[in-house]
């Protein structure tokens, strides 16, 4: 008989080189696993760290002796025992280490999702399996949704054991108050949630309704409930869409949901500033509501050491609190020191003297048509702050860039949220010369330039100009010369007298437009300033050109001074190391430097368009991109085609010009040749 010491130290380096094979096998197929896999984004990794992992079993790690060895002296002596019957039995079972029961069905790995929560899981996978539209309508959010919920195993987001989480409780807040944004709380379904704990197919589908509300308003929060290009044709805005991965990753992780669900709007001062108007507008509620009657003053009076508080009743009380958006006590008749307070806060908004007293001048403000207005045109300029990027300057210049409001004619060079330096500006006229609204870059800008009249003004103003005074275009020295092709080129060389005057502020759109300065200094001692063909005329370049300089060229210490000592007849081009942002903007309603609310004409129409759309509820989406046609560059190739009389057709004509200067009265316009689309504006 062999000793046993002898037997277990050999079965030790067996088990010893087998446990090392293995180790190896495991980390080469791990490492394998690791390089052929595809990396996670921060989104999933996010989504993957808010999910609870099972923690792994403290047990130690196995011993010798926890392996049973049979020595031969207990190996039965089949020559003296009897034989059992033979039986037939698989390889798998042959193969069955001793003391070990053979395999039955496969094992489930042990799910991550509570007892409480797996009849609403098993519901979630069912109805994101059926893969309907029913509640997400955008591809790419119902793929974010299904990634989302399948890893967590399709365990609820915003309910345990059937009661709403924290983050769950601080979204729906956050729908809820969508109208101090600016944005409409009907458009983002809250989902009952009390109604539904009592059946797991409820508690499901309240789960992806308030999933798809959440992404509604992020989504809207960031971009607008309307997409731009439902404006208009001259409006052009960098996209910056929400992602619905990022989206869930950042609500689910986060530790305040209606702080997160919050930050997609616009982070902007101003917006800002105008949140903070809307609010005071509507005295804190959700806006009109039913008028308030004529009746006696109501006056709250303190409680004194002398005398008790003075707390007058009227049957008003209820609607002056719904009109000022007081929820608590909102059938009280008691004008008590709440909503003294609120009214007070409205007298300051309207310009009122703040006593806090319910007079006759305070109920015909809070009656009046002007507030409702004040609050849609509030409301629509919020929205067009959305469309703006959301870095609105170049970091590595100090944050810098220039904004120009087109309804307030005016045009501020920003850094680090300060204004740097602010101009008088001349804007596009109402119609087919109207500004258009974009964001682009600076480049570089022109000393002296050389002003090329686009076809649009040669065809609608200089032609017909001809046809009265030849000699006219001499004595503006312009210079006309027909191409090769036939078609009709003039051009105004540098000088004191060129329509673009000294210098030209060059930022390449679409439209062909720009900012320059002008011979036509009187225009900007006017109120209203629409009078161009769509540029931007800027006051005084001089010290515009030498402010943007100094941001992007500080060493080269340039002033007003030294541009002008450029002033000649040959073009100079200074361009630009750091391009500029330059966002041309309409904004209506802003709040001015003293706190002010203001409000400014709507030149161009855009905010009734934009009020229009909106309260259109058979809008149904507002967020499409619209397709508009482009404007039409060719002319034709013979400008007097022989047989046309070009006294009697208005179809070219622009409207009033300063050829109205020249001739006393505006040009005859020739008639149209073929059918033609205006082209945009170049000065």
């Amino acid at each position: 008989m062999r000793d046993c010491s002898t037997n277990r130290a050999g079965l030790d380096r067996v088990l010893m080189a087998v446990a090392a094979t293995l180790l190896t096998v495991s980390a080469t197929t791990a490492l394998a696993a690791q390089s052929t896999a595809p990396r996670a984004s921060a989104a999933e990794l996010a989504i993957d760290a808010a999910i609870p992992r099972p923690e792994p079993a403290n047990l130690p790690p196995p011993g010798i002796g926890d392996f049973k060895l049979e020595s031969t002296a207990s190996v039965p002596d089949t020559a003296k025992e009897p034989r059992p019957a033979e039986t037939v039995t698989s390889p798998a079972a042959a193969a069955t280490p001793p003391g070990v029961e053979p395999a039955g069905e496969p094992l489930k790995a042990a799910s991550n999702v509570a007892p409480a929560d797996q009849p609403v899981a098993e519901r979630l996978r069912e109805l994101l399996a059926a893969k309907s539209l029913r509640y997400f309508d955008r591809k790419n959010e119902r793929v974010a949704v299904d990634k989302f919920y399948a890893a967590r195993e399709y365990a609820p987001q915003w309910t345990q054991a059937g009661k709403l989480t924290a983050g769950g409780n601080g979204v729906i807040a956050r729908l809820r108050d969508a109208a101090a944004e600016g944005l409409d709380p009907a458009d983002y379904q809250v989902p009952d949630f009390a109604a539904a704990a009592a059946s797991p197919d409820q508690l499901a589908e309240a789960e992806l309704k308030l999933t798809a509300s959440m992404l509604d308003y992020a989504r809207q929060a960031q971009s607008g409930r309307m997409h731009w290009s439902q404006l208009s044709a001259d409006v052009l805005y960098p996209e910056h869409p929400t992602d619905p991965v990022e989206v869930l990753a950042n609500i689910a992780t986060a530790k305040d949901s209606s702080a997160a669900l919050a930050s997609y709007n616009p982070p902007h001062k101003l917006y800002k500033e105008l949140k903070a108007k809307l609010a005071e507008l509507r005295g804190q509620g959700e806006g009109p509501v039913a008028r308030i009657d004529e009746g006696p003053a109501l006056a709250f009076k303190a409680a004194s050491k002398k005398q008790p508080a003075v707390i007058p009743e009227d049957p008003r009380v209820p609607q002056l609190r719904a009109k000022l958006g007081i929820t608590e006590d909102a059938e009280d008749t008691k004008y008590d020191a709440k909503v003294a307070a609120a009214v007070r806060k409205f007298q300051e908004s309207v310009d009122l003297k703040p006593t806090g007293v319910l007079d006759d001048r305070t109920v015909k403000a809070l009656n009046s048509p002007k507030r409702d207005r004040q609050i849609d045109t509030v409301l629509v300029n919020m929205e067009r702050w959305r469309w703006l990027p959301r870095q609105l300057g170049a970091a590595s210049i100090g944050n810098a860039y220039v904004i120009l409001n087109i309804p307030d004619f005016t045009l501020k060079v920003m850094q680090n949220e300060a204004p740097l330096w602010t101009t008088r500006v001349v804007t596009g006229k109402p119609g087919k010369h109207a500004t258009p609204l974009l964001t682009e870059t600076m480049k570089f800008i022109t000393v002296n330039p050389t002003w090329n009249v686009p076809p649009s003004i040669i065809y609608n103003e200089y032609l017909p100009a001809l046809q009265q005074d030849p000699t006219v275009l001499d004595r503006m020295g312009m210079r006309l010369e027909r191409r090769r092709d036939g078609s009709i080129h003039i051009s105004q060389p540098p000088g004191e007298a060129n329509a673009l005057g000294r210098i030209r502020f060059n930022f390449p759109n679409k439209y062909l437009v720009y900012q320059h300065d002008t011979p036509d200094k009187h225009l900007f001692a006017k109120e209203e300033r629409a009078f161009s063909h769509g540029c931007m005329r800027v006051q005084n370049p001089d010290q515009y050109a030498a402010t943007l300089l100094n941001i992007v060229m500080p060493n080269e210490r340039y002033s007003p001074e030294k541009i002008r000592s450029m002033y000649g007849r040959s073009e100079i081009d200074l361009k630009f190391p750091t391009a500029i942002p330059v966002h041309i903007t309409y904004q209506t309603a802003f709040v001015d430097d003293a706190g002010k609310l203001q409000i400014r004409k709507d030149i161009y129409g855009r905010d009734a368009a934009m009020i229009a759309l909106l309260k259109n509820t058979r809008n149904k989406d507002l967020e499409m991109v619209v397709s508009h046609a482009q404007p039409n560059y060719a002319r034709p190739r013979d400008p007097f085609p022989a047989g046309v009389n070009f006294a009697g057709d208005s179809s070219y004509s622009s409207g009033p010009s300063f050829f109205e200067r020249l001739f006393g009265g505006p040009p005859t316009p020739p008639a149209p040749v073929g059918r033609r689309t205006q082209q945009r504006f170049t000065r």
